[in-house]
């Protein structure tokens, strides 16, 4: 069973202006001549830890990793009291990878993402196959309404009833159908008093159902205001907008991938984004690996996924 590897240190990171007034903190770890991935994190607005590092043999990957327009150390931080992101869609963060890309003139490179990072991945990889070498993507999520509905709109919370009262209860006027708007209305109120209980419930709630068990030290590490702010309004935003994709196109245009490797990993009791989702990918994309792990919900490093995800990137680094 595989594990994380040893914690690692960048051995260069950076700040990259790509307009709009945004800049996009980035870092390299692992080797410089080795293999190009860039890993992309989740929510959106989830931003990249030390832990994502690790998911990569750090003596055969040149490892990047970026924290996402809005969150992380990128700037402006979607958490101050007023945030603007009319400039923070999918594909200004498309033109974001494209644009570190060519900053630190990788050619092509492994795309690695999970959750949010999944639909990124599809996103980017549809948009510029010819710069993919491989893809590996874990709790599939593609921004269909069917998808948010049932995670934010109600159908969720019959299999986490006391997390889904807490949910509702930081917009007690909502009724299902209507949460998302009206968490964005207290969300991008500018006044901290409306916006960070109406961050640390949305935030709380993802938190408390990513992991198959419960894991205390999640809902601790969402708890804290200026990440949930972050956290909770820009995956509002790009909830409420569609992700600006078309229904169901992610699923529709996946045979633009199919010559490219590709690895899913799902787990089978995922919540936040139910295996339905990968499952239909998988179908659009039958040359890809599909992987569900019967023991596993939501989260990267639970042991039968995380086992999976570095099987996966270890087979990528011998590839070409």
């Amino acid at each position: 069973m595989h594990t994380l590897y040893p914690p690692l240190e960048p051995y260069r990171t950076g700040m990259l202006d790509v307009g709009d007034g945004h800049s996009v903190y980035w870092e390299e770890c692992g080797t410089p001549n080795g293999k190009p991935v860039v890993f992309l994190h989740g929510g959106p607005g989830g931003g990249c830890s030390p832990e994502h590092r690790r998911l990569f043999d750090p003596a055969r990957y040149r490892i990047v990793l970026l924290d996402q327009r809005g969150c992380g150390r990128s700037t402006p931080h979607a958490g101050l009291p007023v945030a603007d992101l009319s400039a923070n869609t999918t594909w200004h963060l498309v033109a974001d990878l494209e644009a570190l890309r060519e900053h630190l003139g990788i050619d092509r490179w492994q795309v690695f993402g999970g959750s949010w990072g999944s639909t990124l991945a599809l996103v980017y990889a549809q948009t510029h196959p010819e710069r993919v070498t491989e893809l590996v993507l874990r709790g599939i999520f593609t921004l269909r309404k069917a998808e948010i509905d049932w995670f934010y709109e109600g159908p969720a919370g019959m299999l986490a009833p006391e997390r889904w009262e807490e949910f509702t209860a930081a917009a007690p006027e909502a009724v299902p159908g209507e949460y998302v708007e009206a968490y964005a209305r207290r969300l991008f109120d500018p006044d901290p008093a409306v916006h960070e209980p109406a961050a640390l419930a949305w935030a709380r709630w993802e938190a408390g159902n990513i992991s198959l068990l419960p894991r205390p030290e999640l809902l601790a590490s969402y708890g804290r205001a200026p990440f949930a702010t972050a956290f909770a309004r820009i995956e509002n935003h790009y909830f409420r907008h569609g992700g600006w994709l078309t229904e169901g196109q992610l699923i529709a245009e996946a045979r633009k991938l199919a010559d490219i490797p590709t690895v899913i990993v799902q787990g089978r009791y995922d919540l936040c984004t139910p295996a339905t989702t990968a499952w239909e990918l998988h179908r659009a994309l039958p040359e890809a690996e599909f992987v569900l792990v019967d023991d596993a919900g939501h989260a990267f490093d639970e042991p039968g996924t995380l086992d999976a995800l570095i099987t996966a990137t270890d087979r990528f680094a011998g590839t070409e």
